[in-house]
């Protein structure tokens, strides 16, 4: 109690600056998750994607990343094993910060799209054990996480693939491949926008006290998928294809409809992934403000001052647009060749395992949930169409990510805790 009365604004001070590198790293890697495909499928350039995930990441961190934040990310430790000894949290917090931040700042230098999210709990996980022993961690949503390495990224691929199938059945082997674009894609955009807004209801809006029923926000979503029906389906009336083009050039009349769509669902990916993820950063700094606030006591959730959104925020988007072309890059075109027909379906295919994980309470990455996405693409045509030699660097990434956050976040630990207790 001593050392958080005496030092506790420096002890916010250094977890805001931790924090702000964590925003960063997230920033930096994550944004794979909903501009990858787009850059990748030749939709949108890079800079077009750094400024659409710019805007939509700052939103919906800023608008939707919540006025109350769970203090311990996933229940991973019981706080009550350190009710007599509140400090060491908040060192075990500012830890963890900067061993994830750090190994994010690795992992998108060489281009690793790895899970921020298991990159806080492994940091969790690596002080826990140090300060309070193995029973203070919940082994179980552990064991979890571990699953979901395997789990979530095949159930994406399978989507994937499927969605993929159903278009080249529908659209790309038919005789007049256009003319069937336009006849099934508006069912795609009403599917899209169905997947969509349930995400965006789910992850994206749960903060801002709507209140909304599960039932409400499905028959919601129901609406906007019939209304995205009916604008696809006059918009793609509305545009001018050359009627008399055959063979390659009518494909590329079919992937430009496509690439319309990979748009739209860049931006609410963006949106959602930036309300979601922004809490493995404000989180830990939340629970640090919190517990010097109150001098000591650990509560499970907190309120959030009127500072840490914008910081999170800030640091996301600066994390993107100085760092995340190389992840980018990794998913867009290291894992398989894109098109925007392809795209599309990895990113649909995503965000559906996504509403579904949600749901269920299935542990899930959206990092590893793309990947499988985009894997399942590949595969439909083909294993040879897949870049295998990027493929297990990801997965040796996967690996690594939380025990790399542990040892990092332990040895961090090790010293602020010398520093502060001399």
């Amino acid at each position: 109690m001593e050392i958080i009365s005496t030092y506790g604004p420096t002890l916010i001070l250094f977890a805001a600056v931790v924090g702000f590198l964590m925003a960063w790293g997230v920033g930096a890697n994550d944004v794979a998750n909903a501009m990858g495909t787009s850059v990748g499928s030749k939709a949108l350039t890079i800079k077009q994607a750094v400024i659409i995930a710019m805007v939509f990441e700052f939103a919906g961190a800023y608008l939707a990343g919540g006025e109350v934040t769970a203090t311990i990310r996933k229940g991973i430790i019981d706080g009550d094993y350190f009710t007599n000894s509140p400090e060491l949290l908040v060192f075990g917090m500012i830890s963890s910060l900067l061993a994830a931040g750090l190994w994010l700042a690795l992992a998108s230098y060489r281009g690793w799209p790895v899970s921020t999210t298991h990159s806080i709990i492994g940091g969790i996980l690596g002080f826990a054990l140090t300060s309070a022993g193995i029973d203070s961690v919940s082994w179980g949503k552990v064991g979890g996480i571990f699953a979901s390495w395997i789990v979530t990224p095949a159930i994406a691929g399978v989507i994937a693939y499927l969605i993929f199938m159903s278009a080249q059945r529908l659209i790309f082997d038919k005789k007049d491949p256009l003319e069937a674009a336009k006849r099934y894609v508006p069912y795609y955009m009403g599917l899209a926008g169905l997947v969509l807004a349930m995400v965006t209801i789910k992850k994206g809006l749960k903060h801002v006290g709507l209140g909304l029923d599960p039932e409400v926000g499905f028959l919601i979503s129901v609406m906007i998928a019939i209304i995205v029906f009916a604008i696809g389906k006059v918009a793609i009336k509305r545009i001018q294809f050359d009627e008399q083009t055959k063979g390659s050039s009518n494909f590329n009349n079919v992937e430009k409809i496509f690439a319309v769509l990979m748009v739209v669902t860049a931006c609410c990916m963006a949106f959602a992934h930036g309300s979601n993820d922004v809490a493995n950063a404000i989180g830990p700094l939340a629970a640090v403000v919190s517990i010097v606030n109150s001098e000591g006591q650990i509560n499970q959730s907190a309120a959030l001052d009127w500072w840490i959104l914008p910081l999170g925020a800030v640091g996301i988007v600066l994390g993107l647009a100085l760092f995340g072309q190389r992840v980018i890059g990794t998913i867009g075109q290291g894992i398989t060749h894109l098109t925007p027909s392809r795209g599309f379906a990895a990113e649909l295919a995503a965000a559906s395992t996504v509403v579904l994980a949600s749901g269920t309470g299935l542990p899930i990455s959206t990092t590893q949930t793309l990947v499988g996405a985009v894997m399942g693409v590949g595969m439909a045509r083909g294993i040879a169409a897949l870049n295998m030699s990027t493929i297990r660097r990801i997965i040796l990434s996967w690996m690594v990510t939380l025990p790399a956050g542990a040892i990092l976040s332990y040895i961090f630990f090790t010293i602020i805790r010398s520093i502060f207790t001399l």
